[in-house]
């Protein structure tokens, strides 16, 4: 699934927001981005196509909510793109996963570590039963 810039600043305000109409979305991008409330409206509309979104009518308008958590869209994108480029290449997704983490603060590698440790005891605990 691609997504436009737009789409992603809209899931990523929403993410923080929780909820919010076109109307709530366009004053939020409005003074940074310009545009129109027709554009916001689309948007929403795609995403909410697209199975990231819910909406509940609310008046004449529709209020909008995240259908998915962030972690879950990143690890769908992240496990798209490596089935399309890597083509089950363990050791090329490992790589660039390790190249990307060059960057990351103490904090994020121990927080990476204890998220890798957990993983692998969930793993052979399933392999056990």
């Amino acid at each position: 699934m691609q997504l436009g810039d737009l789409e992603k600043l809209v899931l990523n305000y929403l993410w923080q927001e929780h909820e919010a109409d076109a109307k709530q979305v366009h004053r939020h991008f409005e003074p940074s981005r310009g545009g129109t409330l027709n554009t916001i409206q689309s948007t929403l509309d795609r995403l909410y196509k697209k199975g990231l979104l819910t909406r509940v009518k609310n008046g004449h308008a529709f209020n909008y909510a995240p259908a998915v958590e962030r972690k879950v869209l990143l690890g769908s994108l992240i496990q798209t793109i490596t089935d399309e480029l890597a083509k089950n290449d363990a050791d090329a997704v490992l790589e660039a996963f390790v190249d990307i983490s060059v960057n990351l603060d103490e904090k994020s590698l121990q927080r990476l570590e204890h998220l890798i440790t957990s993983k692998k005891a969930e793993h052979k605990g399933k392999k056990k039963q």
